[in-house]
């Protein structure tokens, strides 16, 4: 069928899949609230979309990449405005702040398992970078690691304590 000027879309590709990827979030955002992320189809997320099953797949390759590229955006918003060199107390305000003004989002993420989805994101947090020398690889690992597992650990204490109290319970404890 020869496309007539009426037909085609104004929006580029960029702009299209710009569209296509926050249609397929804010639907996939609204489901895990009814349901775990596994019993959604992707069937059901791209009716819900209102976009079709190649445009899903055109974006991501499953489900779980919705997510972490709604973290990645989340993530990136707050690090456009990061200070290199930051001390650690600091570091650890900030990405509890983030995650207190995000609460809903990630209280949820905490209940269907999927906090493993934050490791990439405090991993590039903390500077890891594999072609690193040994010394700041390991080193910007195990920053990552920690701040992971104080991360996890909060989340599963119901993030019962403020950003003020994680950074004084750090300070205490380094």
């Amino acid at each position: 069928m020869e496309q007539k000027p009426k037909n085609v879309s104004p929006m580029s590709n960029e702009g299209r899949n710009a569209y296509v990827t926050g249609r397929l979030t804010d639907a996939l955002l609204s489901l895990p609230e009814k349901k775990p992320l596994e019993d959604i189809s992707v069937s059901e997320l791209c009716d819900g979309a209102g976009v079709g099953r190649t445009s899903f797949y055109r974006n991501f390759a499953c489900k779980e990449d919705i997510l972490k590229a709604y973290i990645g955006e989340l993530f990136h918003g707050w690090m456009d405005r990061w200070e290199e060199g930051l001390p650690l107390e600091e570091l650890i305000l900030r990405v509890f702040s983030h995650f207190e003004a995000h609460r809903a989002f990630y209280s949820l993420l905490n209940e269907r398992g999927q906090v493993y989805l934050l490791k990439d994101v405090i991993l590039d947090l903390c500077g890891f970078d594999p072609q690193q020398e040994a010394v700041a690889a390991y080193a910007s690992a195990f920053a990552a690691f920690s701040l992971y597992g104080w991360i996890e650990v909060w989340f599963r204490r119901g993030m019962r304590e403020s950003a003020e109290e994680l950074r004084a319970l750090f300070s205490r404890a380094s």
